[in-house]
């Protein structure tokens, strides 16, 4: 679906590669350096989907959301976000921001991102329709058939969890320790993702190695397991952000986050 873009970043650099990327996929795109310049762009005409940075010169992506929000609500929002701005990134998200995305952003994910925001859009003005088609029904005792399965919204569940600054975004498959970027593995972001699910709960490595790893192990194979993958998470947080004090080791018991 071709749609009307509005990009608003103080980065040359980002408007370039967000303009070319979605102006090849069929999308009218406008871009703006400031707030201030899209709260003008946005009085005077409707855009489908907006691309804002967190942080902006004068007035912030949060401000400018939240005024979009007023005029617009039906307009899809996505967040450009460094690292370290993750929990502003989640309080848009609380405000009814669709996604977000780590800058610089990877071609895969700007196209993936408003891909299913704009379906998301899209499946909202139906169900819309379909209240009123509803509604026109029982007024005049029509037969309504049944709505299609596109219409059903999606069962998205909880998607953050937060423990000891950990921040754990599980769409993205991320995690941030006190802003700080973890550049873990498959297998490592799935373990401390766990263990940030179960705290404050001491796990034991042999239910990590079979809720993780998909298999059960003997005691003396789950502690090496486990114990090499938590050895590299801590350096990991070390590198990151200083710390590796949260991840603790309860002798004889297990692993978790305090």
């Amino acid at each position: 679906m071709n749609a009307n873009i509005l990009i608003v970043d103080d980065e040359p650099g980002i408007r370039f590669i967000l303009t070319e990327t979605l102006a090849h996929d069929g999308h009218r795109v406008t871009s703006v350096e400031s707030g201030e310049a899209a709260l003008e762009l946005v009085e005077n005409q409707d855009f489908d989907l907006v691309l804002i940075d967190l942080k902006l010169r004068g007035m912030s992506g949060i401000e400018f959301l939240a005024a979009l929000r007023r005029r617009s609500p039906d307009t899809v929002i996505i967040i450009l976000t460094g690292h370290g701005s993750l929990e502003t990134a989640v309080e848009a998200l609380r405000q009814g921001a669709h996604d977000y995305l780590f800058k610089p952003c990877k071609t895969v994910e700007i196209r993936e991102s408003v891909r299913t925001g704009l379906l998301k859009r899209e499946q909202k003005k139906l169900q819309r329709n379909l209240v009123v088609q509803l509604q026109r029904s029982l007024d005049s005792d029509e037969t309504l058939p049944p709505p299609p399965s596109s219409a059903k919204p999606p069962d998205t569940g909880a998607r953050f969890m937060r423990r000891a600054g950990l921040i754990v975004d599980l769409m993205r498959h991320v995690i941030t320790l006190d802003g700080h970027l973890l550049e873990l593995s498959p297998t490592e972001f799935d373990l401390l993702a766990y263990l940030v699910g179960e705290a404050p709960r001491v796990v034991s490595p042999q239910e990590l190695v079979r809720q993780v790893q998909g298999y059960d192990s003997a005691p003396w194979e789950a502690r090496d397991i486990v114990r090499y993958h938590i050895y590299r998470i801590r350096r990991k947080m070390k590198q990151a952000a200083n710390r590796s004090d949260i991840l603790r080791t309860v002798r004889g018991v297990g692993y978790t986050i305090s």
